[in-house]
């Protein structure tokens, strides 16, 4: 071959090497940037039904079947709402049995595959939870915002927003808790979610322009009464609560901030969500550059919701050492930092953003005690 020849097939060689990786690199982003609200998120392990009879439920046994508190229970056709494991109960080694609470939707058939979700509720608060309710559109950049706006008779109002894999209807886990604090709860569905407008671009931005959409939903609350407001996220939903509170116009309203496993290191997570994609580890680099890429972000401008400076207002951080997508190392520097407003409650065997579903009565109690003194 000649020189020139074996220069250009080098070349095309390299080239194509090249486009293949960027495209992989593409195609491991989509794990984070195309993640729907409501599907299960890549990495979530399906569990095959063995029996589901009365206030009972047999699943294979798997780590994620023993998992400690209450979850829904999601399959292609069906839902329900599963309690603790019920210990000596399965009837053989392989099997593990659980405290079925109520079937919520569709039949659990035998052999049919469900995954765990913390999204415990479906419907609407009416239908899952018994709370009246009134249906309200927020205005925002691009569009109305669907939400549920249940009533209180407090002045302090509770906005909350969904993460990764959810929809509004996780935070209705603790609705009933907020009700019964008389505070009005407004409750957001935001761009990408059911309803609501798409990204521009049509990919999620781990927080860092959905943030807007709170800040619609805080304009909103003031407008309609709220004197003081308290944001509370999960997962991204908590990274929107960051920047809220300290980039909105109308940010003295907040008076205080619930994160439910964040998002602090938004590589870090997507990286996370890449690798259980079964991303080689040697492409996770390029996932991480093509996603800076196909949304503009910059290591500069998502780290700053994260630094301890910006906060000026009492922070209630709920995170767990299971936590496999938002490693919780980084909750914990925030809470080292700045002792002075940070708390943080540690909940151990929880996925990410399951943290009340491992511990529904001591998250309840943690979030009371913050809640009180913001009333």
């Amino acid at each position: 071959m000649r020189p020139a020849t074996a220069a250009a097939a080098a070349l095309t060689a390299v080239i194509g090497a090249g486009a293949a990786a960027v495209a992989a690199g593409r195609y491991a982003s989509d794990a984070a940037l195309k993640a729907r609200p409501g599907r299960p998120l890549p990495g979530d392990p399906k569990l095959t039904v063995h029996q589901a009879d009365g206030d009972r439920i047999t699943l294979t046994r798997s780590l994620a079947a023993l998992r400690p508190g209450t979850y829904g229970l999601g399959g292609d056709d069906s839902h329900a709402i599963v309690g603790p494991v019920l210990d000596g109960q399965a009837p053989a080694a392989d099997a593990v049995v659980r405290r079925l609470v109520r079937v919520t939707r569709g039949r659990l058939e035998p052999g049919a595959k469900v995954r765990l979700t913390p999204q415990v509720h479906i419907g609407n608060p009416r239908d899952a939870l018994g709370l009246e309710h009134a249906d309200v559109d927020i205005p925002g950049e691009l569009g109305g915002l669907p939400a549920w706006f249940v009533p209180g008779g407090r002045d302090t109002w509770v906005i909350t927003a969904h993460g990764l894999g959810t929809t509004r209807e996780h935070p209705m886990v603790v609705m009933d808790l907020l009700h019964r604090l008389r505070l009005p709860v407004l409750d957001l569905a935001y761009r990408g979610d059911a309803g609501a407008p798409r990204q521009p671009d049509g990919l999620g931005h781990l927080g860092d322009s959905e943030w807007r959409d709170l800040d619609a939903a805080l304009r909103y609350a003031v407008r309609y009464g709220a004197e003081r407001v308290v944001l509370y996220g999960w997962s991204t939903g908590a990274t929107m609560a960051l920047r809220a509170a300290n980039h909105s116009a109308l940010r003295d309203r907040v008076s205080g901030l619930v994160l439910d496993s964040p998002v602090l290191d938004w590589e870090l997570t997507l990286r996370a969500l890449a690798a259980a994609r079964h991303t080689p580890a040697p492409l996770l680099p390029l996932a991480v550059r093509a996603a800076q890429g196909r949304t503009g972000r910059t290591g500069d401008r998502v780290t700053e919701a994260a630094e301890a400076a910006a906060l000026s207002v009492p922070t209630l951080l709920v995170h767990g050492p299971d936590d496999t997508l938002a490693p919780w190392r980084r909750s914990r520097e925030l809470a080292d930092r700045r002792p002075d407003l940070v708390s943080l409650y540690a909940v151990p065997e929880a996925p990410h953003a399951a943290m009340w579903n491992a511990d529904p009565k001591g998250y309840e109690e943690t979030l009371r005690r913050f809640l009180t003194p913001l009333m």
